[in-house]
């Protein structure tokens, strides 16, 4: 399928906004159009599975980017019909990347912002475990589809908005590095015929932390960090997850000192059903703010109640905040919904204005 430089690429692309009558079982009126929107560059997005989608959802409601021009294009597109859902397929990155384009079209337009939704084809997948997204190859996107009109119901979800992006988590330090380090594993892996059958997410995580992570940034010196609150009163929680000590008003020195991981998030997962942000849905108007300086060792040796959310340290500081300043004293890497961003020494992060209507399989569906 060639991508085309002046239009967004469509599978069975209709002209304009007509659409041809629905096949048996597809989606049957305007309200109920959904565009799809899945990641040409994608592992799980081959022609089979394209072509699957183009069986299920209306003619001209399918779209295939592979490149951010032509996400750009689609997004356009999109908020122009007026579709009102969106699903995404790729990981964290392409859900982030398209929602944050489509809303600022529709503000643009002053068009309405549709509610969004995730087809799991992607590699961490944080919203997956958030919003109820399965997973079973081809056979679980496909079901999804399905439930989304029998079992998918709808819940509010804020974002967090940094560099003009919205995101459900971001971070700065091991874990941008961990997911560069990872992709690069995952990249060797794929293209080494001996080695391709073993790339799957799990191993070319554990490859690159143990092989890449820890030897090149945990066992080094941490970046100082120096965190300042912009916004409403911020929260300090204890180990135990309860607020500590008085609210810290705007313009306060919220953290100053080393770190080696510092994330922000509004759901609690990271990636691969990682309980990284156990806080992060204490409360609707603010989000989770985690920094971490405890070494390799103290990771490794708690692994697993690490990545269960449960694990307390006085060396892990959790905060509850709506907009933040973070600077620290040399450049550090920055991820923004499991896509790193490059190397930051200052970023501003807030809460979204108003929350996104999102497609939450947990959520029971509207009562006609």
């Amino acid at each position: 399928m060639p991508a085309s430089s002046s239009e967004p690429e469509e599978k069975s692309a209709s002209s304009g906004d007509s659409v041809p009558p629905p096949a048996h079982g597809r989606w049957s009126t305007a309200a109920d159009r959904v565009a799809v929107v899945v990641n040409g560059r994608a592992k799980q997005v081959t022609e089979d599975l394209v072509e699957t989608l183009d069986q299920i959802v209306q003619s001209g409601d399918l779209f295939v980017s592979r490149s951010l021009e032509e996400g750009k294009e689609i997004a356009r597109t999109i908020v122009e019909r007026g579709y009102p859902t969106v699903l995404t397929g790729g990981g964290d990155g392409t859900f982030v990347q398209m929602v944050s384009w489509v809303v600022q079209v529709s503000e643009e337009l002053d068009r309405p912002v549709p509610r969004f939704g995730l087809l799991k084809l992607g590699t961490g997948n944080a919203m997956a475990w958030v919003l109820g997204a399965q997973y079973k190859r081809g056979r679980g996107v496909v079901a999804d589809l399905a439930r989304l009109r029998s079992e998918g119901g709808s819940r509010a979800l804020r974002l967090i908005e940094i560099e003009d992006m919205l995101t459900p988590f971001a971070g700065m330090g091991a874990d941008a590095i961990t997911l560069q380090h990872h992709r690069q594993v995952r990249d060797l892996m794929q293209s080494t015929p001996v080695l391709r059958r073993l790339a799957s997410a799990p191993v070319t995580y554990s490859v690159a932390i143990a092989g890449r992570t820890v030897p090149q940034f945990l066992l080094g010196n941490a970046p100082d960090f120096r965190i300042v609150n912009e916004g409403s009163p911020a929260t300090r929680l204890g180990v135990d997850g309860q607020p500590v000590g008085r609210q810290i008003e705007a313009g306060e020195l919220i953290y100053e000192g080393p770190a080696r991981l510092l994330g922000l998030a509004t759901i609690p997962y990271w990636g691969l059903g990682a309980r990284a942000f156990p806080h992060a849905e204490d409360r609707e108007d603010r989000f989770s703010m985690r920094v971490v300086n405890f070494g390799s060792i103290e990771a490794m040796s708690h692994l697993r109640s690490i990545w269960a959310g449960n694990y307390r340290s006085d060396r892990m500081h959790d905060f509850l905040v709506d907009k933040v300043r973070i600077t620290c004293d040399r450049p550090t890497p920055l991820q923004v919904g499991g896509d790193v961003l490059g190397m930051r020494t200052s970023v501003v992060a807030s809460l979204s204005k108003r929350p996104l209507r999102v497609v939450d399989y947990y959520s029971p569906p509207p009562v006609e």
